[in-house]
């Protein structure tokens, strides 16, 4: 199992933003971290961004993908301390911004090329699943956030 903590922070709504991203396994060990300057966005647009670097961290790095021994799928667990992402990702909430409408778009394409990577040439596929955290649980990838906007560096992968 793979746990990814993702955050997004923008000083003023919309503002200066950043991204924060922590994977983990299922050890605790962090096996991949980063930070990055988003530009000037809201919110929940810097969130969705986390979010779509992670995939795209993930989409360029399949050994960041463990199979079990059993050879059965691997289990992906995001975290974010974003109830609204995490709900429209689940299919709670409806996604009605326009922007954050391509966002979601882009974070459902990603997951199709990730998923459909794992599967090619016999490998087992990937369950890819959204879970939200409070804040507190969140710590590491919000303190990345912050250090991204700070920095004013693009995230680069």
């Amino acid at each position: 199992m793979i746990h990814i903590y993702i955050d997004g922070a923008s000083r003023g709504n919309p503002g200066e933003a950043g991204i924060g991203i922590v994977i983990k396994t299922d050890k605790g060990e962090t096996i991949f971290s980063a930070a990055g300057y988003a530009g000037k966005m809201t919110n929940n647009q810097a969130e969705y961004n986390a979010l779509i670097a992670a995939l795209t961290k993930l989409k360029k790095t399949p050994s960041l993908i463990s199979r079990n021994a059993s050879g059965s799928s691997t289990e992906i667990v995001i975290h974010s301390d974003s109830e609204l992402v995490v709900k429209q990702l689940n299919g709670q909430y409806k996604v009605k911004e326009n922007e954050l409408k391509k966002l979601n778009n882009r974070v459902q394409d990603l997951i199709r090329l990730i998923s459909a990577n794992q599967t090619e040439k016999d490998k087992p596929g990937v369950n890819i699943s959204f879970k939200h955290v409070r804040r507190e649980q969140n710590r590491e990838a919000d303190r990345l956030a912050n250090a991204g906007i700070d920095s004013k560096i693009p995230l680069s992968l």
